[in-house]
């Protein structure tokens, strides 16, 4: 059986798409796998000879990429449409994980699929433009967009929390920015339960955009607040939270007020949604706190 070709190398989707799958996934990354290396990507597909490819490499640092626009978009845009291009040449299914931030978070509810896009910075312009350039390449292509994406591993707002209360009592964070907590473990059995439809063929509806992010909603300063509580089970440390406004704590890139996904064509097409976003906290802050609770 061909594998699943997984590029984002120690990234928290692909980590967690090598650990739900196993050996059925075979994970590239830097260097061996570079969107900056064209001809990287053509080695990788060659030697992999998948049977769907999962694009889960981005450049995902959303303030250098306000700096770097140019790498940004090699990263984001062009890397991703040499993999479409190569999808769509030899028949391969491909599945590109893209970003809530591709809207500019004024509508004032959750954005559906076909919402007009209007991102507020170059990761999301960038991200944006991938998109467009995987629909345009004639492969047979899935985008899922997702937000506010976190595991056991890897840079992210729960982890980076955790570090922060082990050496401080007070923590300030932005309040008036509303989005959908995402599971990393989650996001990828939705992938892999996709990939397992596709193996019964194409169908044309499969194709094109949709949202997948963990059920419900919060802000950064809830999402902070529940992270604490659940590692208050293991005993951590629970600083107090201030709730403060975005105009508070200034950023080169701006982030959209409120890039809450509708994730209900996912679920009408494929039959699938993701758990609330608190359970599937727990879960990984017990993934993180558990061993060091039975270690001491």
């Amino acid at each position: 059986m061909s594998p699943i070709l997984v590029t984002g190398g120690t990234g928290q989707l692909a980590t967690a798409l090598a650990r739900e799958c196993g050996d059925a996934v075979r994970v590239v990354g830097r260097p061996a796998f570079d969107f900056d290396r064209p001809e990287t990507i053509d080695r990788a597909f060659a030697d992999a000879a998948p049977g769907l490819v999962v694009n889960a490499a981005a450049w995902t640092a959303v303030d250098a990429a306000e700096d770097d626009p140019e790498g940004a978009m090699r990263a984001n845009r062009d890397g991703p449409a040499r993999l479409a291009a190569l999808c769509a040449e030899a028949g391969v299914k491909l599945i590109h994980v893209s970003t809530d931030y591709v809207f500019d978070g004024n509508k004032g509810a959750p954005y559906v699929e076909t919402d007009p896009t209007a991102p507020t910075g170059v990761y999301g312009a960038t991200k944006l433009a991938g998109e467009q350039a995987v629909l345009g390449s004639g492969a047979q292509a899935i985008i899922l967009r997702t937000s506010w994406v976190y595991s056991a591993t890897g840079k992210n707002f729960v982890r980076t929390m955790l570090r922060l209360a082990e050496t401080r009592d007070h923590l300030r964070v932005v309040a008036d920015q509303k989005g959908c907590p995402t599971a990393a473990r989650e996001l990828a059995r939705v992938i892999l339960d996709i990939a397992e439809r596709l193996c019964d063929g194409w169908r044309s509806e499969y194709g094109g955009v949709f949202h997948s992010a963990g059920s419900g909603w919060t802000s950064w300063h809830g999402f902070a607040e529940a992270v604490f509580a659940e590692a208050a089970r293991h005993g951590a440390r629970r600083p107090t939270v201030e709730p403060i406004t975005t105009a508070d704590f200034p950023t080169p890139a701006k982030r959209p007020a409120d890039s809450r996904l509708d994730c209900g064509k996912l679920e009408r097409v494929f039959g699938l949604r993701q758990p609330e976003w608190q359970g599937s906290l727990a879960h990984t802050i017990d993934e993180l706190l558990a061993p060091a609770r039975h270690a001491a």
